[in-house]
């Protein structure tokens, strides 16, 4: 319901105001009294499927008359008969928790799972993570020691642990049973409802995390091998980079570098999100054991050092998988800049020995190009000389006493000069035409 905002406060408020301040009371602790039996349902969900977990939910109320969740609700608690479900969709998986009050001579016998329609249970949506009973026993309730509860175990080990600083039993296999569930045992010596619900979440959230966090082992079984051999061939290309000579044959590495760093990328995209969601969610599980306050007593194994012992190291194969993962990606990334930088280093060197030729070829036609232009000057001189000869004869016969062979000689300067400027003003403005930087002169303006 929205709240108007009163005339004292400012007139805008943000749109989310009202809700970050019901986030941190949007999973409320429950309040549970012992003696209690608890089913806990955890189920993966991808986006085609949110919708219709959420549908399917609405036709659980629907059969019990109740009032459903709203479409934004992240979380959903109401009684339904003789028991309560709460439902709570979290970023990448959906819990149900049924809570049925009371309990049976034999434990696991009823279940508060058992009461709901079985076709409804067998039609969730999601894929099944983590299915739990749990029962609470209350402080007027026989003990029981470790050879009593085998049979309700069905004879697998056990650990225990003594919660809340000793005012609380715990007794699990941590493992699954013949009907395909977990089951775990909390005897309350003294702790009242609203410690007693505290405590079922934190078990049941420490159930829940412990199994989100394992999501990440295979993966990182299956990919550790493979990043191992990524790493021996990074070694062999970088022993052969130092006895490569040829371009070719660093230009193969470097095409073998491109090929290994586009599969390590696609690796790190492929796990990159879950390898991060089992480090949250091992932080929340030893999280969830501090707020267990578990008490040591005698030589058993404790709950906190049976998950650290079997847990830790599966974080932290997840962790070393995607730290070899990073340093893999930027080794590769060194030893492609290095081979890089050779072929650069090569391709200049390349370059230089061209220009050099062409320089070389450059002076040589330019040798040649002058050789040309004075046998040019020359032949064309010859010839503008031969027709002034010509010329000269053809006075004679007008009465023009004329010495061809005297004046032809003082000819030949005058005719030879003047092919040679002639040529070399040509040839300067052809190289100026050729300069697009150059200006043009003040002659060439004129046209000259």
């Amino acid at each position: 319901m929205s709240l108007a905002t009163p005339a004292h406060l400012p007139a805008r408020a943000h749109p989310l105001r009202e809700q970050l301040y019901q986030e941190l009371h949007a999973r409320p602790f429950p309040v549970i009294a012992s003696p209690v039996r608890v089913s806990h349902l955890v189920l993966s969900l991808s986006e085609e499927t949110h919708q219709a977990d959420f549908e399917h939910l609405c036709a659980l109320c629907e059969r019990y008359g109740a009032n459903p969740p709203a479409v934004a609700d992240n979380s959903y608690y109401r009684r339904l008969g003789s028991f309560e479900v709460r439902w709570e969709r979290h970023f990448e998986f959906v819990t149900y928790t049924f809570v049925w009050p009371g309990r049976n001579e034999l434990l696991f016998a009823e279940t508060a799972l058992s009461l709901l329609p079985q076709d409804w249970v067998q039609a969730v949506p999601g894929e099944l993570i983590a299915a739990l009973h749990l029962e609470v026993l209350g402080p007027n309730d026989a003990v029981y020691d470790r050879e009593a509860l085998a049979s309700y175990f069905e004879g697998q080990r056990l650990v225990s642990g003594r919660l809340m600083e000793g005012e609380a039993t715990l007794w699990s296999a941590f493992r699954l049973h013949g009907d395909g569930c977990g089951r775990i045992l909390l005897h309350n010596h003294s702790l009242n409802p609203n410690q007693t619900g505290r405590l079922i979440l934190r078990v049941l959230e420490l159930e829940t995390y412990r199994l989100m966090a394992l999501l990440g082992v295979s993966p990182a079984r299956m990919l550790a091998p493979q990043v191992s051999h990524l790493d021996g061939q990074l070694a062999e290309i970088i022993a052969r980079l130092s006895e490569t000579e040829g371009l070719d044959e660093e230009r193969q590495l470097l095409n073998q570098l491109t090929r290994m760093a586009a599969q390590i990328e696609r690796y790190r995209a492929d796990t990159i999100a879950r390898f991060s969601a089992t480090q949250a969610y091992y932080q929340l599980v030893m999280k969830r054991l501090e707020e267990l306050k578990e008490r040591h007593s005698g030589p058993s194994f404790t709950l906190t050092a049976f998950f650290t012992r079997r847990l830790t190291p599966a974080a932290n194969t997840c962790n070393s998988v995607s730290q070899r993962l990073e340093d893999l990606a930027r080794r590769i990334e060194r030893a492609g800049d290095l081979i890089r930088t050779r072929v650069d280093l090569k391709l200049e060197e390349q370059n230089r020995r061209l220009l050099a030729s062409m320089n070389r070829r450059s002076r040589l036609q330019l040798r040649m190009q002058e050789t040309v232009e004075g046998l040019s000057i020359a032949a064309i001189s010859y010839y503008g000389v031969s027709l002034l000869r010509y010329l000269l004869g053809a006075l004679e016969p007008l009465g023009w006493p004329v010495n061809k062979d005297l004046a032809t000689a003082l000819l030949v300067p005058v005719v030879v000069g003047s092919v040679w400027w002639v040529t070399h003003r040509i040839k300067r403005f052809i190289l100026e035409a050729s300069d697009p930087d150059k200006e043009p002169s003040h002659q060439d303006e004129r046209g000259v």
